[in-house]
């Protein structure tokens, strides 16, 4: 990179914990945050489980008034920006910091609701409505709370947002636009209109149990969650003696130009992906030593990802898990989300088991991290993303170096 770039901050709100920390531990402790859902009557619904938020309660981090204004989604990308902010120490804003906002359905469950209370009852929207739906209103919240005035940006690309959004916060500080991003992504993922849609889409695990590159994989279970991160340039860090986590490497985008939903049966598209992401980061596959995989236990794509995951890495062979298994699928905050347990396995040492799988498809031949607590020294880390459309994200971090 012209200009190196660092991580100082993180945060995130998952299924499986409040905090960066505390989702971390159970994570590699072998927790699982996929459960029976209770925020919406599934009496009717063909499944019944995902990886829900629990425990969250928003007034114990915001106003009254804030979290009133802010759909769940919204919530948990800013409790976990604020996290993030708190961690790294940023105290200075303006227009030298910018933030890069990650959702991918946005406010599908307000859109949802409020369109199925005006058809049946006739109650019109609401004065919040739009600023509810809108993701870009997230950031602008937080823009206000600490007065961020620099470049602000809203990403969907279905899945990959999250690592797409760490790509153009990146560019920013490429460019000399700003000095620090805040990078911070949401999502809500229970939706009764989405279950319903995906469902007949054969997408869903009916079962409820996500699954990943196992040979009883049947779909990928729903994930609700919220993720940040601090991106600084490595002189603007290094200026306010800030703690740096990991260097940012590598980043790239591409798009398989295949199929709206399905991702090319051999991987190309993130095969090429991971490779633009390593050239970028002028590093060799067998200097990575752990890939958070897309995985989402999807029959075709945790296939078509392992192809490529194999033409990169030949031998080299890097521990490969995917930690959805866990959390559940949090669409377009799953890839943020990913790069911060990347960046806390590097920092520990302790590599994030792939739960959910107990009989490895033999058409998957990755070598998957072999269970909770597994420790592993490693260098660099690679999370890829992969999404409707065929949008493909790649993130490479690695360990600090003064």
């Amino acid at each position: 990179m012209p200009s190196d770039i660092v991580i100082t901050g993180a945060g995130a709100v998952t299924p499986l914990g409040i905090g960066a920390d505390a989702s971390w531990e159970a994570l590699i402790g072998g927790g699982c945050g996929i459960a029976p859902i209770t925020s919406i009557d599934v009496s009717s619904l063909p499944v019944g489980r995902a990886g829900q938020i629990r425990d969250f309660r928003p007034k114990e981090y915001m106003s009254t008034k804030l979290s009133l204004d802010l759909e769940p989604y919204m919530q948990y990308a800013w409790v976990a920006a604020q996290e993030a902010i708190r961690q790294s120490g940023l105290s200075s804003f303006g227009d030298r910091t910018g933030v890069v906002m990650a959702s991918a359905l946005s406010g599908i469950n307000v859109i949802s609701a409020t369109s199925a209370s005006l058809v049946s009852n006739g109650r019109p929207a609401g004065p919040k409505f739009l600023t509810k739906a809108m993701a870009n209103i997230a950031a602008a919240h937080l823009c206000i709370q600490y007065g961020i005035t620099g470049p602000c940006m809203t990403v969907s690309t279905a899945c990959s947002s999250g690592g797409d959004a760490v790509t153009l916060a990146s560019l920013f500080l490429r460019s000399g636009m700003a000095d620090a991003m805040v990078v911070m992504a949401g999502e809500e993922a229970v939706c009764p209109t989405l279950i319903q849609s995906l469902v007949r889409a054969g997408a869903l695990s009916k079962a409820g149990e996500s699954l990943p590159f196992d040979r009883k994989r049947s779909g990928f279970v729903l994930g609700s969650g919220g993720g940040a991160v601090i991106l600084e340039t490595a002189e603007h860090a290094r200026s306010r003696e800030a703690v740096i986590l990991a260097d940012l490497c590598g980043c790239a985008n591409n798009t398989d130009a295949y199929n709206p939903v399905s991702p090319h049966p051999d991987g190309k598209g993130v095969e090429s992906c991971m490779r633009l992401a390593l050239k970028d980061a002028c590093l060799a596959p067998s200097q990575i030593g752990y890939v958070n995989a897309h995985g989402t236990a999807t029959v075709q794509g945790d296939v078509a990802e392992c192809r490529a995951i194999g033409n990169v890495f030949g031998d080299s062979r890097p521990y490969v898990s995917s930690t959805k298994g866990a959390t559940g699928h949090m669409m377009g905050a799953g890839g943020l989300i990913e790069l911060i347990f990347c960046t806390m396995a590097i920092c520990s040492g302790i590599l994030p088991p792939n739960t959910g799988c107990t009989d490895q498809d033999p058409d998957c031949p990755v070598t998957l991290v072999p269970g909770p607590r597994f420790s592993h020294s490693i260098d660099y880390a690679m999370t890829d993303s992969m999404g409707f459309g065929g949008q493909n994200s790649c993130v490479i971090i690695g360990k600090h170096k003064e």
